[in-house]
């Protein structure tokens, strides 16, 4: 069962989170991530106008989601993203 990273971003610090945008890639791609939504437009259907910025990764799996997470590739690009973003992510099984 595939593993789907959902996460909203609010950028606080747009320069220094380039810097974050530019090593995530290679670390999603390392564990065989493939990008959903990486930012870009949304719209509110229900509740709270969400302002954050969205992504979604799908993973193979739940278990592959995690080692993303936890790999040294993405803890360097995280050490880029204190002070330029704030997140809050999850991973949930699907399709």
């Amino acid at each position: 069962m595939a593993g789907i990273f959902i996460a909203f971003v609010n950028v606080t610090d747009p320069e220094k989170y380039k810097n974050y945008a530019a090593l995530t890639p290679a670390a999603v791609a390392a564990y065989d991530g493939e990008w959903v939504v990486r930012g870009g437009a949304t719209e509110t259907m229900e509740g709270p106008e969400e302002t954050r910025r969205a992504v979604v990764i799908r993973f193979p799996s739940v278990e592959r989601a995690r080692e993303f997470w936890t790999s040294r590739e993405y803890q360097t690009a995280k050490m880029e993203r204190v002070g330029a973003a704030e997140m809050h992510a999850i991973v949930a099984e699907g399709a």
